[in-house]
């Protein structure tokens, strides 16, 4: 047997974990020879219903709703997504592989064996969601722009530095490193995701079960694999608490109580403020729009609802300026089909339609807040003055 296979016992139960790398040839010979051999009653697989569903339906974003994923919020989510897929797609060409390719191994297996497929994964969309909000703004920062760093970078990777990535000693190095960087990304990432698929594993039917895993999630579940989890309580995304989270509504109530009291004290301060706060809320919006290439409507649109959002917490000048720019650049069927290509380069973001819808909302959110805090300066000033 492979040296990539770990046997763990659980009860009455042989559990074998397929350590593999998400881009490696290597890793589906692993799976296969290994199903081959262990003749299993139930396979496990590293994924969750939306990347499953990828996998299976690698022409599902052709059917995207651009509007509707600007209404609910997911910009932010899918553009990372994205990115990160793009990196994983660019080291697989690399290597002459397919991304996923073990674990399109471990479905087809099962669909032939007909035996139970258990996506033993955490929702993607949660374990984001858990990072971003127990990540701090500077840590977020930190963290975006490692991320697209690492984008447009042209190393090249070989199956030896794959090979090495497996071995357990190196894998503890990285970890660590990722511990000593962020530690709340290796919490959520690695540790909460390893107990959940220590628990879907587990629970999986039959008396011998194939698990395919990344590599790094090896040596946590067989740390876990004697504890019980609870799934929902590792599915729960609760919002920050603290002081932070009301700043977003103090601030506006703020802005607006200074005002209102300069206006009294002296009028044409008070409607200076007021011009203040729409020029630069308006046009840095604006200015955001621009930057992305968006339509001359979508900076029209980001300028005037700019500083009307910034007033209300629960809206967002880049929602409005996204839809209006998905309305009138509509992405075309070629956008979807070239759009793992495109993320791959800084032009490619400006060509395609949808990553440009998706830049065109991130801009005109970021520089709106700029010119929130920017003009929120003025006020505090002027209204000094009028005293």
């Amino acid at each position: 047997m492979s040296e990539n296979i770990v046997k763990l016992e659980y009860q009455d139960k042989e559990i074998y974990l397929v350590k593999t790398a998400h881009v490696s040839k290597t890793s589906v010979e692993d799976v296969r020879s290994c199903i081959e051999e262990i003749q299993p009653d139930a396979i496990c697989i590293e994924l969750d219903e939306q990347r499953y569903a990828s996998l299976e339906d690698p022409d599902k974003w052709r059917n995207t709703d651009i509007i509707e994923i600007i209404k609910q919020k997911q910009v932010g989510f899918l553009m990372v997504n994205l990115i990160l897929s793009s990196f994983q797609r660019k080291i697989a060409k690399s290597l002459g592989s397919k991304t996923g390719g073990e674990m399109s191994e471990g479905i087809a297996q099962a669909k032939e064996r007909n035996i139970p497929l258990i996506l033993a994964d955490r929702p993607i969309k949660q374990t984001f969601s858990r990072i971003w909000n127990k990540l701090s703004t500077s840590e977020r920062v930190k963290m975006l722009t490692g991320i697209i760093g690492s984008l447009f970078e042209d190393e090249d990777i070989t199956e030896e530095d794959l090979a090495k990535l497996k071995e357990a000693d190196a894998l503890e190095a990285a970890i660590s490193e990722i511990a000593k960087e962020f530690p709340t990304v290796k919490e959520v990432l690695v540790d909460e995701r390893d107990q959940y698929l220590t628990q879907k594993i587990k629970t999986a039917p039959g008396k011998k079960i194939v698990a395919i895993i990344g590599a790094a999630h090896s040596l946590g579940i067989s740390r876990y694999i004697d504890q019980d989890f609870d799934l929902e309580e590792l599915e729960k995304v609760e919002k920050k608490k603290g002081l932070s989270s009301y700043i977003k509504y103090m601030v506006p109530a703020a802005i607006i109580l200074l005002i209102i009291a300069t206006i009294i004290k002296n009028r044409d301060l008070g409607l200076s403020q007021i011009h203040s706060w729409v020029l630069w809320n308006g046009g840095l919006s604006a200015l955001g729009v621009l930057c992305a290439l968006g339509h001359p409507l979508s900076i029209l649109t980001a300028f005037v609802m700019s500083p009307i959002t910034s007033l209300n917490p629960l809206l967002a000048s880049g929602w409005f300026a996204g839809i209006v720019e998905a309305m009138i650049r509509k992405p075309k069927v070629r956008d979807f089909e070239d759009l793992n290509e495109d993320v791959s380069t800084v032009k490619g973001f400006w060509k395609n339609r949808v990553t440009r819808t998706f830049m065109v909302v991130i801009f005109a959110n970021l520089f709106s807040s700029i010119g929130t805090f920017v003009s929120g300066i003025d006020i505090v000033k002027k209204f000094i003055e009028s005293l």
